[in-house]
């Protein structure tokens, strides 16, 4: 086995894409909901009963974004506490304050008010200045990683900048989880910088809709497959 392998995260919004992502291949489910179905929106804190019907589908760990905007902060952590009380393995949550920098106040104390669970820092591209931000961000309590395209527009427009800033800063790599508009033709060059965890939603979904499909397993396997390949690719793994 590759001694750094690729890491698959796909994202779910029902309970049943839990069980096609895992038969696909995925190594962790990242569990979401949209307010009023809305994409653009943004990934949203689920209805607990959402979680639970998700962990029943599933041996994988399941992780839960903690965001509400219309929440105070202490029942955020109520949230997450009756999240992890359900199942939850991790959470996904992340605070900016008025300047768009990164809060690393609130961030340390979810963390503490939630008994320092293993967390990914969700919307990390808002921040103002990134340089910035990566600086103060890689030493949270708590923090397993940082879900990131680069750019609020997706990979697409952020993978140069990404991986310029993975190219100065190498180890930057094994917080980054690359995920926001993932596409095949960028995994090798993510790849070879050194990252090794992915996160795919709409694109493990037939036609690419989240509203109208759901996970794929033929889907998350192709992605399973081009993540081992690249990731083989870049330490020199020989192929077969």
């Amino acid at each position: 086995m590759t001694p750094d392998p690729a890491r698959l995260d796909v994202v779910v919004t029902r309970g049943r894409d839990a069980a096609p992502a895992q038969a696909g291949g995925a190594d962790r489910l990242l569990l979401g909901s949209f307010p009023g179905g809305a994409p653009d929106q943004g990934h949203h804190s689920p209805e607990p009963a959402l979680l639970s019907t998700v962990v029943r589908e599933t041996d994988l760990p399941v992780w839960v974004v903690l965001r509400h905007d219309e929440l105070p902060f202490h029942r955020l952590v109520a949230l997450g506490a009756t999240y992890l009380e359900l199942g939850a393995a991790g959470l996904a949550f992340g605070f900016l304050d008025r300047d768009l920098e990164v809060d690393g106040a609130s961030c340390a104390e979810m963390s503490r008010e939630l008994g320092h669970v293993p967390w990914l820092f969700d919307g990390f591209d808002a921040t103002l200045e990134q340089r910035t931000a990566w600086r103060d961000v890689r030493h949270l309590p708590g923090l397993d990683g940082v879900v990131t395209a680069g750019s609020t527009r997706g990979l697409e427009h952020g993978a140069e900048e990404l991986l310029s800033r993975l190219h100065a800063d190498p180890a930057l790599a094994p917080l980054v989880v690359a995920g926001g508009g993932l596409t095949p033709a960028l995994v090798p060059w993510l790849a070879r910088a050194g990252v090794r965890r992915f996160a795919v939603g709409a694109s493990a979904r037939e036609g690419g809709s989240w509203n109208r499909a759901s996970v794929d397993a033929t889907r998350v396997r192709t992605w399973r497959m081009l993540l081992d390949d690249a990731v083989d690719l870049a330490l020199g793994v020989p192929a077969g």
